[in-house]
């Protein structure tokens, strides 16, 4: 398997998309936050001293969507034309947090859905870090996603999210 993103002689660089069609592109991404039972009851009461955790995190998740193409090198600017946020609390101590990227166009949204994730997740520490410096960010993969050339991708052993 060739790695796309290196020329003939090793070198970086972007992919040429230009002879690519348009088409209807999504990408789910998910990954978790471990913290102690005590920071997830901060959570979902409202009561951390930053203010409401997961509203900031969640636009914090969209606005790095936006972003991904100034914090990953290669990556195309790419217009996005929906990007979704959610958060599921599971007791005793962890958030599962998902994204989900739509766009038309060339290529696809997964970096996208996946940095979203992982700026979300970073803000919940961020936000939370004053009564758990223990948290831990894990688990942030590639969910599924549509369109494009090589079609459909569904993680294995994943459930849907409703």
């Amino acid at each position: 398997m060739c790695l796309s993103h290196f020329d003939s002689r090793g070198r970086a660089r972007m992919v040429d998309i230009s002879k690519k069609d348009d088409s209807i592109r999504e990408a789910v991404a998910r990954g978790e936050v471990i913290m102690s039972p005590e920071t997830l009851n901060i959570i979902a009461g409202g009561t951390a001293a930053k203010g409401d955790v997961l509203g900031v995190a969640r636009l914090a998740g969209i606005m790095a969507a936006k972003k991904t193409q100034e914090l990953i090198p290669l990556t195309h600017l790419i217009s996005l034309t929906s990007v979704a946020v959610d958060f599921r609390l599971q007791p005793p101590a962890r958030v599962e947090i998902q994204a989900r990227v739509r766009t038309v166009g060339k290529t696809g949204a997964e970096m996208e859905a996946l940095t979203a994730v992982s700026v979300a997740a970073l803000t919940i520490y961020d936000m939370c870090k004053a009564v758990d410096r223990s948290m831990v960010i894990q688990n942030i993969r590639l969910i599924s996603k549509s369109g494009g050339k090589s079609g459909e991708f569904w993680r294995e052993g994943e459930e849907k999210w409703e």
